[in-house]
Formats: C-alpha cells, structure tokens, sequence
C-alpha cells in the first residue's frame, strides 16, 4: 500500500470513529418530555405566566429518560431565549434530588414567585429579575404575551455536582 492509501484508510478511520462517538454522545443526553399535555412545547398554557401579568405559573412537570447511573440530582434552568438578560437560567434555577429508576425520573411541577419548595426539591440559582418583575425563586414566562421563547436546560448531576449529561426542551412562546 503506498503512502497515499495508508494515510486515506487512516483518515477514512478517523472519520468513523468520530462518527460513531458523536452518534454515543447524542444518545447519551437526556430525553425530555411533558407529564401534562397542556403543554405542548408550542405555546405556554393560559395562566401558566407570571404573577404581574395575571398568572400563577409553576414549572412544567417533567419526565426524564436517559438519566446516567451515579445521577444524584437534576437541575432545570429556566430560560427566556428571546430576551437576552433573562437567557441562560435568567428564571431561576430548580433543583430536584432523583433516585433514577431503570434511567428515567419524574420531575414534579413546582410553584414559581416563591422560596417555599416541596421535600427534595430546591431553589438551585434564583433568578435575575429587577424592578416591577422582581419576584422569588422560580420566574414563570413574564413578556406579557409578546411571543417570547421560552425554555429549560436539564442537567443531571452526580454526587460531587458533577455534570453527567444534558437536554434542552423547549416550553412554548409567551
């Protein structure tokens, strides 16, 4: 074989191999899907928004498959996509102690606008709201109806806070 051939079969190698570990990892992130069908990822349920826009949100529940073994904890960051200050977790934080069973977990639906959470369930980062919007804990959708995308990030956390794997779910425009 000359030079040429060996160092194609080489790299024809390296290219499945990133393949194939690609594909791994893309298995290896957390399924995500509702428990009530009142949401459907396409717009936020009636009364699902905040307090100063005449809701009473509260975090979707949410079922999660594909949790890695050693999973202690999962965290879900609450997003405004398209308002940038409250992106990346701007919503606040919540933070569930799990005991995976067979990979999947049930994650309750939690009140937002407050500190008070249920057993095994914490305020893990508060969010960034100011002014009027100023509110505990957990912020539910709050753009007053202007079609903002909202979604969650799920992190699945051993022991030490380590991350073990992630999804991302989108909860619908408000």
């Amino acid at each position: 074989m000359n030079q040429f051939a060996k160092l194609a079969s080489f790299a024809s190698v390296l290219l499945v191999g990133a393949l194939f570990s690609g594909a791994a990892m893309a298995q290896s992130g957390l399924t995500l899907t509702f428990s009530d069908p009142s949401w459907d990822g396409v717009t936020v349920p009636a009364g699902q928004h905040c307090g100063l826009q005449g809701g009473a949100g509260a975090t979707p529940a949410l079922d999660v498959a594909g949790v890695p073994d050693g999973t202690a904890a999962i965290n879900v960051a609450f997003s405004d996509e398209t308002y940038e200050p409250m992106n990346n977790g701007g919503h606040g934080t919540i933070g569930f102690v799990v005991a995976p069973v067979e990979g999947k977990v049930a994650l309750p639906s939690v009140p937002g606008g407050t500190l008070d959470m249920p057993d095994g369930v914490t305020i893990a980062a508060e969010n960034l709201t100011s002014g009027d919007f100023l509110t505990p804990g957990y912020m539910p959708p709050c753009s007053g109806g202007n079609g903002n995308l909202y979604s969650a990030k799920v992190t699945a956390l051993d022991a030490t806070g380590a991350e073990l794997a992630t999804g991302r779910i989108e909860l619908g425009r408000y």
